[in-house]
């Protein structure tokens, strides 16, 4: 699902990277609605799992949490997203993925979809995660994939990287984590045309976009969501922009 390439990402700062992803996220969550979990393509996976982990914990959901909201910790940089789920018998905290405030080995599941190419230390992202997850803790983990790919919607959603997947799959292996199964992930418009007018209007007409994303976009993209078709091991990546990653901790 690709919109028209551009040069690779310009170079921002953790400071400035931070202030974009939150001027962004406090937006678009301020002007919501809240997507139940078992609406998306990830539920199946999801579901067994955490009735298998009551200790669960998913980082930066915004208002589309893939874990069941009930008692699940969610860590968000979004005041208005972690209010919402906070009011629906989740543990919230606001804070980052960077400095997570939790134990060590806290938790059985850990969720963060599309996270790590938002923050400017990712090596730092990995490192808490491994840090809270307990020794055979699952991982479900998402990323955009091939900097090759990079467009004016990865500048616009305050993304710092794409991934090569074999680097990808070297940061995992330096926290512990090894890759059990794998699928193709995520809700881009497969149309450049209709990518490149959505961020003109992100661009120059914000709130009609958050509009026309919230009451009509979002909701078309759920329905029209393929099932989730996990292999195993890790998938081939070349005809592909964004892939799930299902993760096993190490042991030891």
């Amino acid at each position: 699902m690709r919109g028209t390439a551009s040069s690779q990402p310009r170079e921002r700062g953790d400071v400035e990277l931070r202030a974009a992803n939150r001027d962004f996220y406090d937006r678009l969550w301020s002007a919501s609605r809240l997507v139940e979990p078992d609406r998306f393509n990830t539920w199946p996976l999801v579901r067994p799992l955490s009735a298998d982990n009551l200790r669960r914990l998913e980082v930066a959901p915004g208002l589309r949490p893939r874990l069941p909201i009930e008692g699940t910790y969610f860590v968000d940089l979004s005041g208005p997203a972690m209010s919402a789920l906070g009011a629906r018998g989740a543990a919230v905290s606001v804070g980052l993925i960077t400095a997570l405030p939790y134990r060590d080995g806290t938790f059985g599941l850990v969720c963060a979809l599309d996270v790590v190419e938002h923050v400017d230390d990712d090596d730092r992202a990995l490192a808490e995660l491994a840090r809270v997850a307990a020794p055979g803790a699952t991982l479900l983990l998402a990323a955009p994939l091939h900097p090759h790919l990079w467009t004016a919607f990865d500048d616009a959603v305050g993304h710092r990287r794409r991934y090569e997947p074999d680097r990808l799959l070297a940061l995992l292996a330096s926290h512990g984590f090894s890759v059990v199964r794998s699928a193709v992930y995520g809700m881009q418009p497969k149309s450049s045309r209709l990518l490149d007018l959505g961020i003109w209007f992100l661009t120059h007409r914000r709130q009609r976009a958050m509009w026309w994303y919230n009451r009509v976009f979002m909701p078309l993209a759920v329905r029209w969501q393929k099932p989730l078709l996990l292999r195993d091991g890790m998938i081939a990546t070349d005809a592909i922009d964004s892939v799930l990653l299902v993760c096993r901790k190490d042991m030891q």
